[in-house]
C-alpha cells in the first residue's frame, strides 16, 4: 500500500513543509478519533483541484468503526461529499446534515479544515492543507454518560483547533509510541490547573499514587506533587505538565507506583481554556524494563570477568612460554595464547553491547591484526579483509573466531613462512548463510595431502569447531595460481 508521502507527492501539491504538518497530525489523531468515538479520513485536494484523495485513515478505539475496509488511496470527485467541499470552500467544521443510512447503519458525518500554523507566527495568509471527514456510527447511540460528554467536548475544542492550525503542536517534542491513550485515564483541567472531570482510570491511577481525597477540584500539580515529592525537589516538569500550559510529558512515582502523565493544552478562539491530561500506569512496565537492564548490566558483566580471566589464563600461559628452552614446546604455548586470545576478542566485545550479538568485522579485523604479528619479520605478510560479516550472534562468533585464528596462523607459519605474499580474508554472506574464503599466494598444499587424514592440531580444531559446532562445510584445495585456500560454509539457522 503506498504511503501518505508516496500519495501526497504523485497526486496533490502539498510542499515539503506541508508533509511535515501532514505528518505531524497523522501521528497524533488517534487522540481525536477516541475522543469522538468516531473514524477520521484526511482528504487532501488533488493537484488540478478537480478531486479529492484520501491519504490517511484512523479508526476508533472507543467506539464502533463505520469503515471496515481501507479508504486510503480513494479518489473522488469534486462535488461527491458536499460537506468536504463545504468546509473547505468556507473554511469552517461543518456538522449540518441528517444521519447518512447508505451503508445500512446509521453513520454522523462531520468535516474539519486543515489548517497550517504560520511559520514563525507570522500574519501571512492562512494555508489550508485539506479536509478531516469524522464518521461517527450511531447504531448504538444512547443518553451519553459523563465520560462520553467530556470526550465529546474535548473532541470538539480539538477539532476547533486542528481548523485553527493550533493542533499537532508546532515544534512540540513528537509523542512516544507509549504515551498515554485517551482510554488508559483522561482528566480535563480548567484554566487555572484546577481538575473539572477524572475518568476511573485516572482516579484510580492517583489512588495508588495515595490520593485519598476527591481530585475533581483540586489543583493538579500541587495535588500531584504533595504525593510524589512531600520530601525532595519538585520536578519543575511536573509543575509544566500538571498545569496544562505546553504540550509535555512526564513520570510521577509515589509508593512503588509510577505514573505517566501528557498534558494536551485547549486553545480555542486565540486563548487558553483549559488543558487535558492522559494518564497511564506504567508501574508494572518500568518494574519489566528495570528487571532488563539488571539482566543485561549482569550479562555484560559476566563477559567482562570471562574476558579478564581468559586474559589472565593466556598472561600465565606467555610467562611459562618464556621459561621454556624447548623451542617445539614454546611455539605450542604461543599457539595456545592465541587461541585464548581470539576467545576473549569475543567476550570484550560482548561486555559492551546489551545484546548476545556482536559485530563480526571489528573482531575479524583483531584477529586479522594478531595473525600478522606473529609473521616472520623478512615476510612482511599483511593479511586484509574483503567484504563483511556482519552481526553475528555468540554462539557462532565465538567459534568462528577462534576457526579464524587458526586458519591465519597456520597459513602465516606455513604457506608464507620466511616469505613475503598475499594474505585475504574473502567474506560472502547472506540471508541464510556466511562464506569465508582465506586464500594465500605461499608454497601450496604438501603433496598428498588430506584433510581427513591431517594430524594438525589446529586443522583439527579448525574441522571439529566448523563441522560440529557449527554445521558448516569445510574445504582445503590448491589456489589458481599458487598458494593455498580454504573455504569454510557456516548456514544460519531459521530464527
Amino acid at each position: 500500500m503506498p504511503t501518505l508521502s508516496d500519495l501526497a507527492v504523485r497526486h496533490t501539491a502539498l510542499d515539503d513543509a506541508d508533509l511535515e504538518w501532514m505528518h505531524s497530525l497523522v501521528s497524533d489523531w488517534q487522540l481525536l478519533a477516541d475522543l469522538s468515538f468516531a473514524d477520521l479520513i484526511l482528504w487532501i485536494p488533488l493537484r488540478d483541484g478537480n478531486g479529492w484523495i484520501a491519504i490517511a485513515q484512523m479508526r476508533p478505539t472507543t467506539g464502533p468503526t463505520v469503515y471496515h475496509d481501507d479508504v486510503v488511496g480513494t479518489i473522488i470527485a469534486k462535488g461527491e461529499r458536499e460537506l468536504i467541499d463545504t468546509a473547505w470552500a468556507e473554511r469552517r467544521i461543518c456538522r449540518e446534515g441528517d444521519p447518512d443510512w447508505s451503508s445500512g447503519v446509521p453513520v454522523r458525518e462531520e468535516t474539519i479544515p486543515v489548517r497550517r500554523a504560520d511559520p514563525g507566527g507570522s500574519s501571512s495568509e492562512p494555508r489550508y492543507l485539506g479536509v478531516i471527514q469524522r464518521s461517527t456510527n450511531l447504531s448504538s447511540a444512547r443518553t451519553p454518560s459523563r465520560l462520553e460528554l467530556t470526550y465529546l467536548q474535548s473532541a470538539s475544542d480539538l477539532a476547533q483547533m486542528v481548523a485553527e492550525g493550533r493542533f499537532p503542536f508546532s515544534g512540540a517534542e513528537p509523542i512516544l509510541v507509549r504515551s498515554p491513550r485517551v482510554g488508559d485515564g483522561l482528566l480535563r483541567l480548567d484554566r487555572a490547573g484546577r481538575v473539572t472531570y477524572a475518568s476511573p482510570n485516572a482516579l484510580s491511577a492517583y489512588r495508588r499514587l495515595g490520593l485519598t481525597a476527591d481530585l475533581v477540584g483540586a489543583e493538579l500539580g500541587r495535588t500531584t506533587a504533595l504525593l510524589c515529592y512531600s520530601d525532595e525537589p519538585i520536578n519543575e516538569n511536573l509543575m509544566v505538565v500538571a498545569s496544562g500550559k505546553e504540550p509535555r510529558e512526564t513520570e510521577v512515582e509515589a509508593g512503588g507506583t509510577v505514573v505517566q502523565l501528557r498534558a494536551i493544552p485547549l486553545v480555542v478562539g486565540g486563548g487558553r481554556i483549559g488543558a487535558l491530561v492522559l494518564i497511564r500506569d506504567v508501574t508494572e512496565l518500568r518494574r519489566r524494563e528495570r528487571e532488563l537492564m539488571t539482566k543485561d548490566a549482569t550479562i555484560r558483566e559476566i563477559h567482562h570477568r570471562v574476558k579478564n580471566n581468559l586474559q589472565t589464563v593466556a598472561a600465565l600461559l606467555r610467562l611459562q612460554a618464556r621459561r621454556l628452552r624447548v623451542p617445539e614446546g614454546r611455539e605450542a604455548l604461543e599457539e595456545a595464547v592465541r587461541r585464548v586470545g581470539s576467545i576473549a576478542i569475543v567476550h570484550e566485545t560482548l561486555s559492551h553491547t546489551p545484546e548476545e550479538q556482536v559485530d563480526f568485522d571489528d573482531i575479524a579485523d583483531r584477529v586479522i591484526a594478531m595473525a600478522s604479528e606473529v609473521s616472520a619479520p623478512e615476510a612482511q605478510v599483511v593479511p586484509h579483509r574483503v567484504g563483511s560479516f556482519g552481526v553475528l550472534r555468540s554462539e557462532i562468533a565465538t567459534p568462528l573466531a577462534m576457526v579464524l585464528t587458526e586458519l591465519l596462523q597456520n597459513a602465516v607459519q606455513h604457506g608464507l613462512a620466511h616469505r613475503p605474499g598475499r594474505l585475504q580474508v574473502k567474506v560472502c554472506r547472506s540471508a541464510d548463510r556466511l562464506d569465508v574464503i582465506v586464500s594465500d599466494d605461499g608454497a601450496g598444499l604438501p603433496e598428498g595431502f588430506d584433510l581427513d587424514a591431517s594430524t594438525s592440531l589446529g586443522l583439527q580444531i579448525v574441522r571439529t569447531l566448523v563441522v560440529g559446532e557449527l554445521s558448516g562445510r569445510l574445504s582445503i584445495e590448491p589456489r589458481e595460481g599458487g598458494g593455498t585456500e580454504v573455504t569454510v560454509g557456516i548456514p544460519f539457522p531459521p530464527a
